[in-house]
């Protein structure tokens, strides 16, 4: 019996002989896939995560924790843990993304700086793993793995490899100089909703223990849109107010903030370009290849700014972005 058979079997009991309409709505980048399932009045989203594909535990133990201290998640309705089928509340449709236009932009900004700064402080629990230096060393493999060298299928030099290594060791040291915090890890514009005159959260279940900057730049610098630079600016100072306030940062200055927060951007932006590409060339989602250049260009514009990482920012420049592009456009050929 294939899987959409066996998930209409799940639903029919918590609907008896009602009629409803099930409709696919667009997925996020992992292996889940949403529903709409509307039914009279009443709309409701059924999840099917595949428990041989996901480990669906971190997705029930924390929507419990995060809610219990008072964060706006999808309800979980009914599962079916072991088939991996999910009925959840609907939140509606409105994200974060579908509101930069709006006048109150700003303001939209500095409410969710506040609430990353909740959600830092939540206590580590079971299921968050640790964002420790072998968590960054794979994470930072993503981009050689499959951007370089499955995408671009160049093969690097021995001086790009040392580049490569330096420049990664500097990322790594950002990170662990931070303290340890609650991180989302994907708090950005397509996972923060809007839902009955609240802000509300979906895609948690990647939580882990990590640096304090690192939803901030998820948030700030999102991959799919980029905040006018003066706007960007005044945000990280509010931001940098708001975690002093909230005792998530202490004794350090707004450089030390704002060098923390650049090249914790620069670590997160090659592990999204690099997983841009395996989403199109292993998994067959190839929607997100667009946001694969303005994320490259992050890295370079940021790097240009900090001594250490320029020759990292001039190959992204130079040699990366120029072979990105020619991929491209022989993958729009075809």
């Amino acid at each position: 019996m294939n899987r959409y058979k066996s998930l209409q079997q799940f639903l029919n009991p918590h609907f008896e002989d009602e009629v409803y309409q099930l409709a696919a709505i667009t997925g996020d980048a992992s292996f889940r896939r949403y529903f709409r399932l509307n039914r009279g009045q009443d709309s409701y989203i059924v999840m099917d995560s595949d428990p041989t594909k996901l480990d669906n535990t971190p997705y029930i133990e924390l929507n419990k924790v995060f809610s219990e201290h008072g964060f706006k998640l999808p309800k979980i309705l009914h599962a079916d843990e072991k088939q991996g089928f999910f009925l959840l509340s609907d939140l509606g449709n409105v994200h974060l993304a579908d509101m930069l236009n709006d006048k109150e932009r700003i303001n939209h900004y500095k409410h969710l700086i506040k609430l990353s700064a909740q959600w830092a402080k939540m206590p580590a629990v079971e299921h968050m793993k640790d964002f420790d230096r072998a968590f960054l060393e794979l994470e930072l493999s993503i981009f050689l793995q499959w951007l370089v060298e499955a995408f671009l299928q160049l093969q690097i030099s021995p001086a790009e490899r040392k580049l490569w290594q330096t420049s990664c060791e500097l990322l790594i040291a950002n990170v662990l100089a931070q303290p340890r915090v609650t991180v989302h890890r994907d708090f950005h514009s397509r996972n923060i909703m809007r839902s009955e005159q609240q802000w509300a959260i979906i895609d948690y279940q990647d939580a882990v223990q990590g640096p304090v900057c690192y939803d901030l730049v998820s948030l700030l610098r999102d991959c799919y849109y980029k905040l006018p630079h003066d706007e960007l600016e005044c945000l990280l100072e509010h931001a940098f107010s708001e975690f002093e306030q909230q005792g998530l940062i202490s004794n350090i200055s707004f450089a030390t903030f704002k060098q923390w927060f650049d090249l914790t951007g620069i670590q997160r932006h090659l592990k999204a370009a690099g997983i841009f590409c395996r989403l199109n060339l292993r998994d067959g989602k190839s929607g997100y290849m667009d946001n694969v250049l303005p994320t490259l260009n992050y890295i370079s514009d940021v790097a240009q700014d900090h001594p250490s990482l320029v020759e990292l920012g001039q190959w992204i420049n130079n040699t990366i972005i120029p072979a990105t592009i020619v991929a491209l456009d022989k993958a729009s050929d075809k």
